[in-house]
């Protein structure tokens, strides 16, 4: 690590009066380092790639995606398919991704820990789905994407309650949306992620594509068998309409239990096709960011990221 840019969310988390200081002294700990370190706050969520991007082409060799899981996703956008790293400073809410590879809330030993990290190079998820204003976009994911329930939970969660609440803001909001959202029937068609067959379509209230395996806070491990050091898709399919299922299953993810859930169904994909059946929308979203709604396609791109890991991290073996 030679040359390194901090871009940063300046509407990351609930402790915004603290964070351009909180990133000011993570690039002070760069510099003690040797690293010429320049700190940038993202003009917005859909200019982050770009400004990534200009980053490496100017000769940056690190970026650090300093905020949530979000803003990492929009940052990664612009670091995708270079040579440049990626780093991460948790700033955000949820912070699945740093919970996952064992990152340091602290800003300061999270920059520390990154100028001891390995290059781990992985894969990432792509999305094509329908956006708002009716076109089709493509964005790459890192942890997660969800569609139906949890697609319309990020549809309807503000910004505003998320930087108020925290992740209180997530789970009475997905209590809320249990207890009174219709669930919408869509169909997802899976190819094998060993064989490349495409099995009939699955008839399916929600669908969660996952790339980790410890998701922290109560929500570990949600999905047995994940990991960003897999070149797939751990995929969970709900074929069922009943609020208990759902709710069993987050119980089985809160204590860590590996008892199978009857109407739930895990399998591997490398590509997933999703299609409505109704004409009520199917919503989509990626790191906890709304992106669209159905049709969309979600597949795996191998050998897309330079991502710095902890050490121990980067021995682990996927289950």
């Amino acid at each position: 690590m030679r040359r390194a840019v901090l871009l940063y969310n300046p509407q990351s988390g609930r402790h915004r009066s603290d964070l351009v200081a909180s990133v000011e002294r993570a690039a002070v700990a760069l510099r003690a380092a040797g690293v010429d370190a320049t700190v940038v706050p993202t003009v917005s969520a859909a200019a982050a790639g770009r400004q990534a991007q200009d980053a490496v082409a100017e000769g940056c060799d690190t970026v650090f995606a300093c905020g949530g899981d979000g803003t990492i996703m929009g940052i990664a956008q612009g670091v995708i398919g270079s040579s440049a790293a990626l780093a991460v400073i948790p700033l955000g809410t949820a912070n699945v991704l740093a919970h996952d590879l064992g990152i340091p809330r602290d800003t300061v030993a999270a920059a520390r820990a990154a100028l001891r990290a390995i290059p781990l190079r992985v894969s990432v998820g792509r999305i094509d789905c329908k956006s708002k204003n009716e076109i089709i976009v493509t964005r790459y994911f890192l942890t997660v994407a969800g569609v139906g329930q949890d697609g319309y939970l990020f549809h309807r969660l503000a910004s505003e309650e998320k930087q108020t609440f925290g992740m209180g803001a997530y789970f009475l909001k997905a209590l809320q949306v249990w207890l009174t959202h219709r669930m919408e029937w869509f169909s997802a068609s899976c190819s094998a992620a060993t064989t490349g067959n495409t099995a009939p379509p699955h008839q399916i209230t929600q669908l969660l594509a996952v790339r980790l395996h410890n998701f922290g806070n109560l929500l570990r491990d949600l999905a047995p068998g994940a990991s960003l050091l897999r070149d797939d898709l751990h995929v969970v399919l709900f074929k069922t309409a009943s609020r208990w299922t759902y709710l069993l299953y987050v119980i089985r993810g809160i204590v860590g239990a590996r008892w199978m859930v009857s109407g739930i169904e895990m399998i591997n994909a490398n590509h997933i096709r999703l299609t409505p059946d109704g004409k009520n929308p199917v919503y989509i979203e990626a790191d906890g960011e709304l992106l669209g709604q159905l049709p969309a396609e979600i597949s795996v791109v191998p050998d897309a990221l330079t991502l710095l890991v902890p050490q121990d991290f980067a021995s682990r073996q996927p289950d």
